[in-house]
């Protein structure tokens, strides 16, 4: 099949990749003509595992190409993806400016009948804004698909190539059949795709992010009552994740939800429920939690060590809001570092990849490390903010020689506390006391 993806962020990028892998002629539009040269000579301008060797093999076998030219992209393909951001507006809103230019585009470039699918995440009855344009553009008949993605940063191509389920929001027979074309490779060992309407499909997007965001409020929200009394968060998480109604995802105790989707998500359904008189109290809660729950890290610093840190130096393991990407967009490492240099610290960071991000974030105000125990060399405490699978085993004996005292601030609950306590160090964790 012949196929447009307009955008090439996280999602536009990996899916056009995935969709070319499984045989079809992928055009990737973009207008941002650097970020294009660089994809064309195999460059990959996010990190995301999998995906440089994906777009190289599929550039190199002519079925992925990229270019500037929506016109000529739209006149080629049967069905065009919108994959552009919708970042979120002052209002909490999602800011579909990108999306409805797009949607034009498209209209004034159809040449035949053409189904126009919404990826990006965008609220309900957007599908119906996106209709109305294309409808005033153009004589040609075509469909509008709603067909909401569900990638994880830092496994994103393989949820795309082994997806749990696809949804579609659909009203239109033909373009129900085009779209289960398009997926049956992806679902060849029976996982499901799930037809609904359109506007179902918009709310099935903001629902799931937002239900895993209120899932990790919550916990961290008891974490904070088990320090309160005394129990352990880890055994509490145990006895509560065995039970089935409940499962074992998103129920860790740590410094909170950060990214591109779940913050923004949360606060575009909050917004949509004010639009329509209607208070999503458990959703705002789950946000106001989450915010929270990193000044409360700031305060077990600051518990320790006072209010004044001048002088100080803390040695930051974890910059990425979550590992295996370099995506830093609300990251808990970003408030953080704030707070300790308003408090007069000196910082020093790594990550194994965010730390180009990083650069553009804090520029000169923090000291970038070249490995993760230069960041210790002479801290007063180690903080761990991201849970990479390169800090789980460290050398404890060659920290113990870096830092200046032996105390250790964990974000993520990664160590075993009594091994720590062993070896004589302070050790700070989520949720115990």
């Amino acid at each position: 099949m012949k196929i447009t993806v307009i955008g090439t962020g996280y999602v536009g990028l990996v899916v056009g990749a995935c969709l070319a892998d499984m045989g079809n002629n992928v055009i990737c539009v973009d207008n941002n003509e650097e970020k294009l040269s660089l994809l064309k000579k195999g460059f990959i301008p996010i990190y995301e595992p999998g995906l440089e060797e994906l777009v190289k093999s599929n550039v190199g076998e002519n079925r992925l190409a990229f270019s500037s030219d929506l016109d000529s992209a739209v006149k080629k393909s049967d069905v065009c993806f919108i994959a552009v951001g919708t970042p979120q507006d002052e209002d909490g809103s999602a800011d579909l400016q990108y999306v409805l230019a797009v949607a034009e585009s498209i209209s004034k470039a159809m040449n035949g009948y053409k189904v126009i699918v919404d990826k990006s995440t965008v609220p309900v009855g957007t599908a119906e804004k996106v209709r109305e344009i294309i409808k005033r553009n153009t004589s040609f008949s075509f469909d509008v698909v709603s067909n909401p993605e569900f990638l994880k940063q830092g496994n994103a191509v393989d949820d795309f190539l082994h997806p749990d389920r696809v949804v579609i929001g659909s009203d239109s027979e033909k373009a129900t059949l085009i779209m289960q074309e398009i997926y049956s490779p992806f679902l060849r060992t029976g996982n499901r795709i799930v037809v609904m309407d359109i506007k179902s499909a918009e709310m099935t997007k903001y629902a799931a992010n937002s239900f895993l965001a209120v899932k990790i409020s919550f916990m961290n929200e008891i974490a904070n009552l088990c320090e309160k009394v005394g129990a352990d968060a880890e055994m509490v998480r145990i006895g509560i994740t065995t039970d089935s109604r409940i499962g074992n995802k998103f129920l860790f105790p740590g410094l909170g939800y950060g990214g591109s989707c779940f913050p923004k998500d949360v606060k575009a359904l909050i917004k949509t429920g004010a639009d329509n008189d209607c208070e999503m109290s458990i959703i705002k809660s789950a946000d106001l939690v989450n915010k929270l729950q990193r000044n409360l890290f700031v305060e077990k610093i600051t518990k320790r060590f006072g209010e004044d840190l001048t002088g100080m130096v803390f040695g930051v393991w974890g910059l990425a809001f979550k590992p295996k990407t370099d995506d830093m967009r609300e990251a808990p490492a970003i408030t953080i570092i704030n707070a300790l240099l308003e408090l007069g610290a000196k910082v020093q960071v790594f990550d194994p990849k965010a730390m180009d991000m990083a650069k553009r974030i804090f520029a000169d105000r923090v000291i970038y490390a070249d490995n993760s125990y230069e960041a210790l060399n002479k801290a007063d405490a180690m903080l761990l903010l991201t849970e990479w699978n390169e800090f789980r085993r460290p050398d404890f004996d060659r920290i113990s020689t870096l830092l200046k005292k032996k105390v250790i601030f964990d974000g993520r609950n990664q160590y075993n506390k009594s091994r720590l306590l062993e070896k004589g160090f302070e050790y700070y964790q989520i949720g115990c006391v």
